[in-house]
């Protein structure tokens, strides 16, 4: 096995003879929470579960029922009420999506939380249970493509006013900020630039102007950071990509303290974005493997970038990981490794990318991420097309651009078809 170099990181298991280096076990320092039962990252993503049936299944089998039954009429009442805690109907809640929300909020260090059908919904409904015509949203232009669109078209034709700010300097969000600004946005590890934010210095300027802040960690997992004990107030998620890790089911999460949460809740009651019990059971088993999968992701990807970087016909490689990525102290501080995407600038432009992608053998050509198998996109044409040119350039989206979102195949196969494909 190839032993990956050093990336500055916190290494676990630094003692083991001739181990192969991983990133730091996120476990670690999710113990130093003041909770008197914290148990390790890996313990609680596989022990958190909901309540045996009367089968006493080992596993937790899939709630596939759109209602419930109530024990009697005045049961129902106080279900309806508020006055008695139980299910009523599978668009408010689930035993699985239940779960999953328990799992999630251990994982994240926050109260409460629901999940949605999609990470778009997650953050729709994030935005959208706090907002009315008047409010004002200060959010950074590195963004997710569908993200912009929603901020840009989508809210103000209700009134909604947006300001976005470039870069990721937290003075840049505090003069953006209004006596009506209600919430703030950001995305760190940004989709596709990698652009990091400091996520506690811009939670203190989102608090000292009466607004809240909103994180999306889609790329970096409960696993690799955890926004809300960095002073987030609301953690949101695909749980499509890393969370589910095998391509297969849509999901989404917002996560955060109870009393946010629930507006949350009381928006999607009544909007419905709801998960499907059976989307709800494979992502709650995906958790529990989510720290070794994360493991390789980062691995990998390091070992990617490092093989490429200086490499002709690539004019720029960003990783977190890397000692050359702008904000790799910042990376240091506030994740535990890398992630699972790289991202390299392609000599050549439009047709340099095209041409590279066209080439590749094994990867896969896809707009997803987070797969087991490696993925290979071109933002500029897919996932941020919509967005005019300037757009693109003020996040650093250039015509060459391509993400790498780095699977869990064998390293020397995932080098190998990128060395091809460049030829």
């Amino acid at each position: 096995m190839q032993k990956s170099a050093s990336d500055g990181f916190r290494r676990s298991g630094a003692g083991d003879s001739g181990a192969t280096e991983r990133p730091v076990n996120a476990g670690d320092r999710l113990d130093e929470r003041p909770d008197a039962d914290t148990r390790r990252f890996q313990t609680d993503a596989i022990r958190t579960q909901a309540a045996r049936s009367g089968y006493n299944e080992h596993s937790v089998p899939v709630y596939m029922t759109s209602g419930f039954m109530f024990e009697s009429a005045e049961h129902a009442q106080a279900l309806f009420a508020g006055e008695a805690d139980g299910t009523i109907y599978s668009r408010y809640a689930n035993p699985n999506t239940d779960e999953l929300v328990q799992k999630l909020c251990r994982l994240e260090g926050t109260d409460a939380g629901i999940v949605t059908a999609s990470g778009m919904a997650a953050v729709f409904a994030s935005l959208a249970a706090f907002l009315s015509a008047g409010d004002h949203v200060v959010a950074s232009r590195a963004l997710f493509g569908s993200s912009l669109q929603v901020l840009g078209k989508i809210l103000p034709r209700w009134g909604i006013t947006v300001d976005f700010v470039g870069g990721h300097d937290p003075a840049a969000f505090a003069a953006a900020l209004r006596p009506g600004t209600r919430l703030v946005l950001i995305e760190s590890p940004s989709n596709p630039g990698l652009e990091l934010f400091d996520i506690a210095a811009i939670a203190e300027v989102a608090h000292a102007g009466g607004a809240r802040l909103i994180v999306d960690n889609c790329f970096a997992t409960p696993y690799l950071q955890q926004p809300a004990r960095l002073g987030a107030d609301i953690v949101v998620h695909s749980a499509t990509k890393f969370i589910d890790g095998q391509g297969r089911s849509l999901g989404g999460a917002v996560l955060g303290p109870a009393e946010l949460i629930e507006e949350v809740v009381f928006f999607a009651r009544h909007t419905g974005p709801s998960l499907s019990p059976f989307n709800a059971w494979i992502l709650s088993k995906s958790l529990e493997t989510l720290a070794v999968r994360m493991d390789r992701h980062c691995d990998n990807s390091l070992q990617l970038a490092q093989s490429l970087e200086g490499r002709p016909g690539i004019a720029r490689v960003l990783y977190p990981g890397l000692p050359s990525h702008p904000q790799h102290a910042l990376a240091q501080q506030q994740m535990y490794a890398g992630g699972g995407i790289v991202t390299l600038e392609i000599a050549g432009g439009i047709q340099g990318a095209t041409r590279f992608i066209n080439r590749l053998q094994m990867i896969s050509r896809s707009a997803n991420l987070g797969d087991t198998r490696t993925i290979a996109t071109h933002p500029a044409t897919t996932t941020h097309s919509k967005l005019t040119d300037e757009e693109r350039a003020a996040v650093g989206i250039t015509p060459g651009l391509v993400r790498i979102a780095v699977g869990l195949e064998d390293i020397r196969d995932i080098i190998g078809d990128v060395e091809q494909a460049l030829g």
